[in-house]
This record gives structure tokens, sequence and C-alpha cells, in this order.
């Protein structure tokens, strides 16, 4: 796998694994396990198709009961387990171990109950965001988290990686937007955190779970709040000669105290791949494209389209279009959600990335990373949440080229230093997974590994729950307070040690 250093394989598992399968079809009858190896190549990547692993069986339950019985199967035997939803992780989060049980929830797939009153979706993690959308439009309601992976995407991974969307700057990421979940331990118990009100007593451990990338518990349903849809929403395509002057433009809409529903931008490359891909419209004389989007009450929505149109007009804008219909508004975006396989026309191969700055660094950024694509000698296509600062570079290479991809990752792993460097953070939705794993110790010391570590531990004491995953050293939680020697200094060597 690319060199990439994962958890060695347990042989006392691999011996067993005839035992552990024959175990997992009494747990999971029928059609529930699969152990074939050419039927397991389905699941031998995720969305970070780079890394590729054959899990030791792929387990794939319908009931709580059978997820809490496998779980304590594996727990009671010292099994490594790795979670996966739908697959769309960019990160390497569902990247199967070679002597792990993958545990795949997609058979979950109901929605168990609307409830529009309180505005409340329960739903089992299977079910794609998109699904629940579809599941209450009719009734003028809709789940304002949208990535652009929502018609596939399920909205338990979209827990385990806090995802977010186009509109997650007015609206929230998924941490804004899940109200409870039910999940299982790794000991097997079945526990609930939050519920259809608005705020959980005690510790906040729902906001420790959205985010925790299937290292704490396996989702089993999840209960989400559901907006009305707003009164207007219309969209502005706006044009700028440079990624800086659009970059600025998006930093002075904030500052002006406009907060959009969405405002993405793209450069040169993304938008001449998407506009061939979707044919949206969009101008191909400029170096970058801001997609602004405002909604609410028809007369607040005319007057802060003056008053964006002010503002990029002030940066420079060589070109603006208002949509003037529904049916106009969805085509601008369809050429944003479409970025990603666009770039997949143009380029062989191309690796995603994720980071997140101060809206006010993104000139600087956009800068380093032309240096970069220079110095790489890769090119590369942006497409970002620019209301945010949650960048999107879509690095150009080629994996048949020899080299090419150990590039793609080092220029990858510069664009996130740098991200670090101007104060901002390794991710913004994709979450660490494998790819940033090693990149932690750019942004955590280690006191502050260690504490998240602790946190990992309790939850999962023996450190079976997606093992070499977000964590850079691969420990255990035995580990943890061992006194490190470097060149025979310790540590603070005037304190009395007995």
């Amino acid at each position: 796998m690319s060199g990439l250093a994962m958890p060695k394989p347990d042989d006392a598992t691999m011996r067993r694994r005839a035992e552990i399968i024959a175990d997992m079809r009494i747990i999971v009858p029928g059609e529930g396990v699969v152990d074939a190896t050419n039927q397991m190549r389905a699941f031998e990547s995720d969305g970070l198709t780079a890394y590729r692993q054959l899990p030791l069986v792929v387990v794939l339950p319908e009931t709580v009961a059978q997820v809490s019985r496998v779980l304590k199967y594996c727990n009671d035997r010292n099994i490594r387990v790795v979670p996966r939803g739908s697959g769309t992780s960019l990160s390497g989060g569902a990247l199967p171990l070679e002597d792990a049980v993958l545990l795949v929830m997609s058979r979950f797939n109901r929605i168990l109950a609307i409830d529009y009153p309180n505005r409340t979706v329960v739903a089992q993690p299977g079910v794609t965001n998109l699904g629940i959308t579809i599941a209450v439009e009719q009734e003028g309601f809709y789940y304002a988290p949208d990535p652009s992976s929502q018609i596939a995407c399920s909205i338990g991974g979209n827990v385990a990686e806090n995802s977010g969307g186009v509109h997650c700057l007015k609206y929230g990421l998924t941490a804004n937007n899940v109200l409870g979940i039910e999940m299982v331990l790794m000991n097997g118990e079945v526990v609930r955190l939050g519920g259809s009100h608005l705020d959980a007593e005690g510790y906040d451990l729902l906001g420790v779970m959205t985010g925790s990338e299937g290292l704490l518990g396996v989702v089993t349903e999840v209960t989400v709040r559901i907006l009305k849809r707003p009164e207007t929403a219309r969209a502005l395509l706006i044009g700028f000669p440079t990624s800086e002057q659009g970059g600025q433009c998006v930093a002075d809409i904030i500052g002006a105290g406009i907060i959009p529903g969405g405002m993405e931008m793209m450069d040169r490359p993304a938008i001449h791949a998407a506009e061939d891909f979707v044919h949206a419209g969009y101008p191909l004389d400029v170096e970058a494209l801001l997609i602004v989007e405002l909604d609410g009450p028809g007369v607040e929505v005319d007057h802060l389209i003056t008053e964006v149109e002010a503002i990029a007009i002030r940066n420079g804008s060589t070109t603006c279009r208002i949509s003037q219909s529904e049916q106009e508004r969805l085509t601008f975006w369809a050429g944003r959600k479409a970025a990603f396989p666009a770039v997949g026309r143009i380029s062989p191969d191309y690796y995603c990335m994720d980071g997140t700055i101060p809206r006010k660094e993104l000139p600087r950024v956009l800068a380093g990373m032309r240096e970069l694509s220079e110095k790489y000698g890769l090119g590369v296509a942006n497409v970002f949440h620019a209301g945010d600062g949650n960048l999107h570079p879509l690095i150009l290479y080629d994996a048949n080229v020899p080299g090419e991809l150990d590039k793609a990752e080092s220029f990858g792993a510069d664009i996130l230093r740098l991200c670090v460097k101007v104060g901002g953070v390794l991710t913004g939705e994709h979450g660490v997974g494998v790819e940033k794993r090693d990149l932690m110790p750019e942004m955590f010391n280690q006191a502050d590994l260690d504490q998240q570590m602790r946190v990992k531990c309790a939850f999962d004491p023996n450190h079976l729950l997606n093992p070499g995953k977000v964590f850079p050293q691969l420990r255990r939680c035995v580990e943890l307070g061992r006194m490190h020697v470097h060149r025979g200094q310790v540590a603070f060597p005037d304190i009395p040690r007995f």
C-alpha cells in the first residue's frame, strides 16, 4: 500500500480466519457475510483509492443485535474491526485491514420516523444524505448539510467524518444538525446519546462521537434536524481576473456581515472542467469563479444581491450573472457539485485534499499552491467552500508514471502544512484517516495527541476499532504515560524521581 505503515496483522487472528468466518455466518445468516476474494474486491478501498487492502472478511449486519454480537465477539477474541458506511470517504478512514472484520452498515437503510412539528428525522446510518431530503421535500423541508457526494454518502458516514457541503457556511456541518445517535461500543453495549431535543444533559459525548472516524463506536441510528425551505433563494455567478481578487471578495462579503446560504469558488482548471462536463454556462475567460447563494425573504434577498454585486465590483469582477429562476440556480450549482468527476476527465488521476484556513489567508494560500505546483511539476485544480475557508485542491497526476503518486502525496502534504502555518487546520470535513495521520504532529504536540488517545482508550481500551487511523504512532492504550528518553536526556531532569 504505497509504503503506508499500518498495524502488523495478528498471526493468531489470521490462523483462525475460517473459524471466524463460520462464527460470523451464525451471527449474521443469509448473505450477510462475504469472504470470497473476488467479492471482497468491492470493499478493498474507500474514496481514497490510492490505498487498497482486502479485509479478513466482510460482514453486513441488518439489526442492532447483530452489530452488538459481532462487536462483542471480536472484543472477546481480540479481533480488529473496521466500520464502513457507503465507502465515499476521501481520507482512507474505511480502509480495511488484513486481519480485521470489515463491518459494513449499508443494510441499515430505512428512515424510522419523521416528526414535522419537531422538525426531526430518525434514520438508520445507511440512509443516504440526499435520501433524507427526498423523504421530506414534499412537505417543504430539507436536510441542510449537502456534501458533493450526497447522492451516495450515508448519514452514518457523515456523522463519522462531520461532513459539510456547499451550504454549511450558514446552516452548519453535521455536528450542528445531528441531535442524537444510537451507537454500539466495542464491548457490544448499546448506548444512546442525545435525542430529538435540542440539548442533551451531561458531557457532550455526542460532540465527541461526531467526527470520531469510527474509532469510538458504531452508529446504528441518527436523529437529525430538518429545516423549512427558504422563501426565496437566488445565486450569483461572479468572475474575477485573479484568484486573489476572488478570495478578497469572499472576505469582504463576510466582513460586511452578509452570511450567504452558500459561497463556493473554483479556479480556471476547475471552471473549464465543470463547464465541459455540465454546460452550466460558466464564463471561461476568468481565472476565478465565485458562486454566492442568498436565501430568505424575497425583499431581503434582493437587497443582499445588490450589496454583493457592489462588493464584487470593488474587487475587480469582470462578470456577474444572477439566477432568474429556480432551474437556473440549480444549474449554477450543478457544475460545482460535479466538479470532482469533471476534473477526472482532464487528468488520468487526481488526489483530492482537504484543509481549512482563515478566510483572510485565502489569497496567500492560493499563491503558495501555485508555487508548489511549479515545484512538483503537477497541475492543481481548486474547488473550495470559500465562505468557511475549506479548501479542496485536486492534484492532477498519472498513476502509471513511476513516482507521480509519491509526488502528489508530497505536494498534498505541503499544502496541508501551509494551511496549518497560516493558522488553519489539517481537515475541514474529509477527516484524518490514513491520509493525514502522519501530519498530525504538524498541528498537535505530544501532550495533545496523548489526550486524544485517552478519549479513544475510554471507549475502546483494547484499540480494536479502526486501528492505524488518525493517530500518527501505532500505539496501544497501555503505552500511555510511559517515559520517553531521547539521547539519554529525560524531560524535566530537575524533578526528583523515585
